[in-house]
């Protein structure tokens, strides 16, 4: 398979590039970085011990280059100290930086510093139905997902994900020295996979997975930080109204998701179906946000009656005059669109002090619908939609 061009474009000044493991950071650098730039990985032992002991060998290793040339270093977060170096060499010797990571959580907690500024931060996940076109396989990737070594190798993707889960992860949660016991710690990774999608409730997590309540919030923070999952808070139409909901739980790729669950060699059920579809629309929409620099909040809503809508994206923020915008998108695994699935949107639709720009619905059906304002897209036509800016 011929490498695969990402929508994330290079800088034009120093930056850091977050994401988990094995979606291609590295291989992106590669793409984008000039031929000559000097990369220093920090997952070899010998270049993070040189740099370790003395940072300043940095300036010695990269040697007589010209202001405004590139210097690579990848997996920055095993060596947050060095950071003092690339400050120093940023603002001396005027030398752009590009730093990776797949975890912000040693340099946030650790006090690193993060440059004041003078880098950038850009985010690389799973590949997008942007970047994959033609190749993109909603079926395959609701099953596996869009890692990218899933993706290449489609015939060893459940061999690939498990490996994932219990070799990578072991190593990156071990690494991050806050897990006391792994046991228990895979024990809550398990339930989490189940989790993918839904409501978080720290008390039904700890009673299932037979953890601690004391550790659950700390669990699901290493999963964060590691860039492994993320929360989708609920949305509140008025300011005053006091959210009804907990934040729902969602990995950044089904295929994780699953292999943590400890699903790969099971049928995928309907339910769990629902879930990585409601999983890969949210990617899409998180990569066109900040690719797009939308920068607009996406949120899930739960009514008073307790229907929800998959997600709610705010296209215009509420001021002290102007009631607060907003694009409606309600995702369904099915191949035949319900009527009643309509109703969550028309809800909020109807309520005071909102307005409901555009209503969606979005189904594996083939056919495009449209009922009254609300129109119903095909999964693929709706991507393609999105990345065309036609959907916010």
């Amino acid at each position: 398979m011929e490498a695969v061009p990402r929508l994330l474009a290079l800088p034009n000044r120093s930056f850091f590039v977050f994401g988990p493991r094995g979606v291609g950071k590295s291989t992106w650098l590669r793409q984008v970085l000039p031929r000559e730039t000097p990369v220093f990985d920090l997952l070899r032992s010998d270049v993070f011990l040189d740099l370790v002991r003395d940072p300043v060998l940095l300036e010695a290793k990269v040697g007589r280059r010209a202001a405004g040339s590139w210097v690579c270093i990848d997996e920055v977060q095993k060596a947050p100290t060095i950071l003092d170096e690339v400050h120093r060499l940023i603002e001396g010797r005027k030398w752009r930086f590009a730093l990776s990571g797949s975890s912000a959580r040693k340099l946030r907690r650790g006090g690193a510093n993060l440059l004041g500024g003078r880098a950038v931060t850009r985010a690389l996940g799973p590949f997008s139905f942007a970047e994959l076109g033609r190749r993109y396989d909603l079926d395959r990737a609701l099953e596996f997902g869009t890692l990218p070594l899933v993706v290449v190798n489609p015939d060893s993707a459940a061999d690939t994900l498990s490996s994932y889960v219990h070799t990578y992860l072991r190593e990156e949660i071990r690494e991050e020295g806050v897990v006391r016991k792994i046991d228990p710690f895979l024990r809550f990774l398990q339930v989490a996979g189940l989790l993918n999608g839904q409501e978080f409730s720290g008390g039904n997590v700890s009673r299932d997975a037979r953890v601690p309540r004391s550790s659950i919030d700390g669990y699901f923070s290493i999963l964060e930080d590691t860039l492994l999952g993320t929360f989708l808070p609920a949305y509140r139409p008025q300011v005053k109204v006091r959210e009804r909901a907990h934040p729902k739980f969602f990995w950044f790729d089904p295929g994780v998701a699953r292999a943590a669950a400890g699903l790969l060699r099971d049928p995928v059920d309907a339910a769990w179906r629902g879930g990585a579809l409601e999983t890969l629309v949210l990617h899409e929409l998180r990569t066109y946000n900040a690719v797009a620099a939308k920068e607009r909040p996406i949120a899930f809503y739960r009514t008073a009656a307790g229907s929800e809508i998959d997600f709610v994206i705010e296209t215009r923020r509420r001021t002290t005059s102007v009631p607060p915008r907003v694009v409606c998108i309600e995702v369904k695994a099915a191949t035949r669109w319900k009527r009643e699935w309509e109703e969550p949107m028309r809800s909020l639709a109807r309520t005071k002090g909102i307005t409901v720009q555009r209503m969606l619905g979005v189904y594996r059906g083939t056919e495009v619908l449209t009922f009254d304002r609300l129109d119903v897209l095909p999964v693929l036509e709706f991507l393609r939609q999105l990345h065309a800016g036609m959907i916010f």
